[in-house]
């Protein structure tokens, strides 16, 4: 007698994808709600467009999924950890940049603290700042130190900018005034006159991004979120219209605390993304860590960019409320991770005769010389090609 074959289901399977997006390659697991079973794939980066690259990782895991269950798989979660704006920072990528601040305060990017960040080297570099000091622009108001008006801000001094930083070629604005923290009157005020006038600029407000003292913080953290925004919110809006069909609900992006924000969020607050990828990581390693029952690890997590390490103590992140990214303070929580420009596609140069790597990466296209797709730039991975330690 034949054995009567079983129709498949006509009930999808649920599943929850979740992708990390690097400078060199971008992966993708799939996890079915119903049985706990992980699907992965992996493929090559489009470092001139990151959401190409989760785009095409999408579509392969859904025609993967769809074949093997013979029927159209529902994503009932996307999960994205990017390096977006990390590689974007550490190779300077940015939009170029606008700052507006309290008068007599323009040069607060430069004098910062006034510490040396290594006293006894005789080779410290500090990092030029992202608003180089012409577009610093200074307007004449006062908050003081318990929230009151000293000096108020009247439109025509802020329309007085509004031609200079137009001509300027600016694609973004970051605003910081004095004491702004405890009365964001002003900021508003500034923020709401650029988008009127200036509607293509992105514009961040330092009492939107950091609402806490210690202005030289706040002003880099919010300089960050502005350098980084054009950027983020053009990325995040082609992959959610990419997306639509394969993945209907809300996109989600890891924080650099280790947790989600909608993909809203995150186009108009990047600078909570710069350790996405990374905290990403430490989240997976930390699950790792409790199945193996290993309460205290060191996390390394390297790729074609940059190289990200952490340490988990009891089963903890070590979390901090402010972190430097490559000579940056950022005031956000965030994982303590340290990342550096060093990973498997960065670039050996002569400098001066001496040879420094990174922070620039080969990337995913052309990527090393040993892909032989035309690069002539020697890499980390060339050189572990040419001694054997991998091969090609």
């Amino acid at each position: 007698m034949a054995r009567r074959m079983s129709k498949p289901s006509a009930t999808p399977h649920a599943y929850r994808f979740g992708v990390d997006s690097g400078g060199t390659f971008t992966d993708i697991c799939a996890m079915d709600e119903r049985t706990g079973e992980l699907s992965v794939w992996k493929v090559s980066s489009t470092p001139a467009d990151a959401s190409l690259g989760i785009v095409d990782a999408a579509r392969s895991m859904h025609s993967i999924l769809q074949e093997r269950d013979e029927t159209a798989p529902a994503v009932a979660f996307f999960g994205h950890g990017t390096t977006v704006g990390t590689n974007a920072l550490i190779e300077r990528r940015g939009a170029p940049t606008a700052l507006i601040t309290t008068h007599g305060f323009r040069d607060v990017l430069e004098i910062a603290r006034q510490r040396r960040p290594e006293l006894y080297s005789l080779q410290t570099v500090r990092p030029e700042p992202l608003v180089p000091r012409d577009l610093r622009f200074e307007v004449r108001e006062r908050i003081q130190f318990d929230g009151s008006v000293l000096v108020a801000l009247t439109e025509d001094e802020v329309m007085r900018l509004v031609p200079a930083i137009k001509i300027s070629g600016v694609g973004a604005v970051a605003i910081s005034f004095l004491f702004s923290f405890l009365n964001p009157a002003h900021e508003r005020m500034v923020k709401q006159i650029l988008e009127r006038e200036l509607p293509d600029l992105f514009v961040s407000a330092s009492s939107d991004i950091v609402p806490e003292f210690r202005e030289y913080e706040r002003t880099s953290t919010v300089v960050m979120n502005s350098y980084l925004g054009p950027m983020m919110r053009s990325y995040i809006d082609r992959l959610q219209s990419a997306l639509g069909e394969i993945a209907p609900s809300q996109i989600m992006i890891t924080q650099s605390n280790g947790g989600l924000i909608g993909a809203n969020v995150a186009a108009s607050q990047p600078v909570r993304t710069v350790l996405s990828g990374p905290s990403a990581g430490v989240m997976g390693a930390l699950e790792i860590s409790r199945r193996i029952d290993r309460p205290n690890i060191i996390t390394f997590d390297m790729g074609g960019t940059s190289a990200d390490v952490s340490v988990i103590r009891d089963f903890t992140p070590r979390y901090k409320p402010m972190a430097d990214v490559d000579g940056f303070p950022i005031k956000i929580p965030m994982i303590d991770i340290h990342a550096v420009g060093a990973g498997g596609g960065s670039i050996a140069r002569d400098d001066h005769g001496l040879m420094k790597v990174g922070p620039r990466s080969a990337g995913a296209n052309p990527g090393p010389v040993c892909y032989g797709l035309g690069s002539l730039e020697p890499t980390v991975t060339d050189a572990n090609v040419a001694i054997g330690v991998l091969n090609q």
